[in-house]
Parts: C-alpha cells; sequence; structure tokens
C-alpha cells in the first residue's frame, strides 16, 4: 500500500508526538516536516530543542503515567516516538495495546530503557557475546560482584543515559564511590546496577541499523570514543575487517529484529583482536555518535529514521564523504549560553556547526557538534577537533 500524508495544522495531518525533545529530537523533527508531518513535541522543560522547530509543544513529566496517556489522548498522533530513555515505558505498553501506534514497539522501549532486561534478551535469549555481568542491589552484593567478576569492573545504574551513574572501580576501594554515583545517575533515582568485566576492546563502534517496509540495512560503521561512557567524538567509516563488518551487521541485525517495529538503531559494539565483535548496548532512535551522518551520508541517520517510520522504503544508503563529529560542551551553569568563535571556524573549509539552542547549561551538557569532512575519517576528525578548540560556550550575562 502507498503511503499517503495529510497536510499539517489540517484535520487530515499526519500528527507524530515526540517524546523527549534534544537535539537528537530536533533533527528528527526538521526531518518529518519535510514531509508535511504535523510534529507535537515533549519535554520535561520548556523550549528545548526540537520544541524550537515544531508545530507545538507540552511540558510533561514522561515519568508520569496520568500526564503521559493526557498529552497522548488530546493530541491523538498517529505515531507516538520516543526520543529518550526516562519514560513510562508501563504506559507506552498499555497504550499500544489499546491500538496506539509505538515507534518502534513500546516493548523496544521498554527493554532498552533498562539495562538489565536489554542485557538478559541479548546474552540469554539471543546468545550475543556480551561482557560478563552481574546486577546488584545493595553495596555487599556489588562487593560480591566486582570479586567475583575481577578487576577493574564497569558498574552503571540500570536506566541511565549518556554515561550518568556510570564509573570504574579499578580496585575495592573505588566500590564506595562508584556505587554513590551509581545511585545519583540514574534516570529513575536510586536503585539496581549492572557490574560487568572490564572489556580491553581495540574500539568502539556504532552500527546504525535501519529497519524499514523494505527489509534492514545498515549505515557504514561510525567510530567514536566516549569519556565516562558519554559521547565526544565519532567518525565514518571507521576502519574495520570484511569479517568484523559481517559480524557487527549479524548481532545489530539479530537484536534489532528481536526488537521489532520500524526505525533506526544505534547498535554498540565492542572490537575485540582476532576479529572478533561483542554486543554492547542498542537504542531504538538515532544515536548521538550517528551525528556525523549529517556531514558524511546524501540521508543522515535522521532523515533515514523519519522515512523509517513513516512507511517510506530505504532503496539505499549513500555516503559520500568520510566524516568526523565532535561534541561541544559547557564547562559549567549557564543562565543563558551563547556560543562564540563561529567566524573563525567558518574560514576553514569543510566544517559545520549546529548549535542546539538549549536554554541553559549545566557543566559537561552537549550544547552543540563541530561537523567535518576530509580526505579520510582520521584527517576530518583532526579538522573537526581544531575547529571546535577555537570555539567557546558562555554565558551572555
Amino acid at each position: 500500500m502507498s503511503v499517503v500524508l495529510g497536510t499539517p495544522l489540517t484535520p487530515h495531518a499526519t500528527r507524530v508526538l515526540l517524546l523527549g525533545s534534544g537535539e537528537l529530537g530536533k533533527e528528527v523533527v526538521l526531518e518529518l516536516q519535510r514531509f508535511g508531518v504535523e510534529v507535537i513535541a515533549c519535554d520535561r522543560y520548556a523550549d528545548a530543542p526540537a520544541m524550537q522547530v515544531a508545530h507545538r509543544s507540552h511540558v510533561i513529566d514522561m515519568l508520569d503515567r496520568a500526564a503521559l496517556r493526557a498529552v497522548i489522548e488530546q493530541e491523538r498522533p498517529a505515531l507516538i516516538v520516543p526520543e529518550i530513555e526516562a519514560i513510562a515505558t508501563a504506559e507506552l505498553v498499555a497504550l499500544e495495546a489499546e491500538g496506539w501506534h509505538v515507534i518502534p514497539t513500546a516493548t523496544a522501549a521498554r527493554l532498552t530503557m533498562d539495562r538489565e532486561g536489554i542485557r538478559r534478551v541479548a546474552a540469554e535469549e539471543l546468545g550475543l557475546p556480551t561482557a560478563r555481568y552481574r546486577f546488584a542491589d545493595t553495596f555487599a552484593e556489588l562487593s560480591a560482584a566486582a570479586t567475583e567478576l575481577g578487576w577493574p569492573v564497569v558498574i552503571k545504574p540500570v536506566m541511565s543515559s549518556s554515561g550518568k551513574g556510570q564509573s570504574v572501580a579499578r580496585t575495592a576501594d573505588d566500590l564506595v564511590a562508584s556505587w554513590d554515583y551509581a545511585q545519583t545517575g540514574g534516570r529513575a533515582g536510586a536503585g539496581r546496577v549492572i557490574v560487568e568485566e572490564f572489556i580491553r576492546f581495540d574500539s568502539e563502534i556504532t552500527m546504525l541499523t535501519v529497519r524499514a517496509v523494505d527489509g534492514t540495512h545498515f549505515c557504514d560503521p561510525v567510530g567514536h570514543r566516549q569519556v565516562g561512557g558519554d559521547y565526544v567524538e565519532s567518525w565514518q567509516p571507521h576502519a574495520m575487517s570484511p569479517a568484523q563488518i559481517e559480524k557487527s551487521q549479524a548481532i545489530a541485525r539479530r537484536i534489532t529484529e528481536h526488537l521489532g517495529g520500524r526505525g533506526l538503531f544505534g547498535v554498540e559494539l565492542f572490537l575485540l583482536p582476532n576479529d572478533e565483535v561483542m554486543f554492547s548496548e542498542v537504542s531504538p532512535r538515532p544515536h548521538d555518535t550517528g551525528m556525523v551522518t549529517m556531514a558524511t551520508q546524501v540521508w543522515s541517520e535522521f532523515a533515514l529514521h523519519a522515512r523509517a517510520i513513516l512507511g517510506l522504503p530505504i532503496a539505499a544508503i549513500r555516503r559520500h564523504s568520510a566524516g568526523a563529529s565532535v561534541a561541544v560542551r559547557a564547562d559549567g551553569d549557564l543562565a543563558s549560553p551563547v556560543i562564540e568563535g563561529l567566524s573563525e571556524v567558518y574560514a576553514r573549509p569543510d566544517v559545520d556547526v549546529r548549535w542546539f539552542g538549549k536554554p541553559t547549561a549545566r557543566a559537561r551538557r552537549r550544547m552543540g557538534v563541530v561537523l567535518a569532512t576530509g580526505a579520510d575519517a582520521m584527517a576530518a576528525l583532526e579538522l573537526a577537533k581544531a575547529a571546535a578548540a577555537q570555539l567557546r560556550v558562555r554565558d551572555a550575562g
């Protein structure tokens, strides 16, 4: 059946409700607007980036089941599109059972919000290679798990994002600080943590995977560097052997087929010696490391996501250049952030800057991204890093 799209702000509009309105959601909104989709953006604070380009917006606590249901019943969207993890996913499951369409599925949103859920699916149901792991509800259980797995260990809240609450404990003396940090960094407050063996990988990548009406498609692998579990820089393509690419795509296909639905998924993988590949995490939505595709691909990850969720085929994914991205962050709390240095950056060829327009900032908050293209990914990365060093985020006051 051919896809039919309406006209925004009319009774026949195709309405999409975005849950979470950060910088990734902003790009999704822009792509949906190109198809005349009427977009409603939600977040816990006003004037979030995606709200600035949506047709209208709502400020709600998305962990509040009643508030979430109320806005969905008010707007009656054709598609409900989670953009963050901190959502009352149990309510999404209930809404989906009533006939509402959640992207990619309510079950996928629930599983991937919870590290325990997705890890058990990957390792225990699908048999994918993962780091050894344990779960802990108390400090005593954490200590026992760390001793069993061997030092060092990685400790994360089962519900968190962007590296919040994540740390590495190298000895028993580090465990108290790691436990305390995990209890304050979780999306849903204090609670259970996952304890993982520390993997000494050669590199880590994101395999951007698109499930569309015409099948599963893959972008060229995106290499990335994270600090404390939070993206710092990424590049495309990442150099990999044919065997690694084959294994990475096979893992990505299996986990995304299990989650189901349509849209773009960010599948994070570790590359190990001897061409081995290990599953790390998956996000059922565009990925922060994939912002590089705004510079490298004919259709960015956001354009691919929009097309897939609207039911359109993805005939081919074309990369026209090697490129890189570098996050631009605030150094501290800012009541009214501004960015300086753009004139100097744009004096360089082959660079671009996306300033997200977040109304306030805190230390280490991602406020923008520098994009660059080059003869190869590493050349582009050096250019992006040099350009990012010329930018300064400060308070307008």
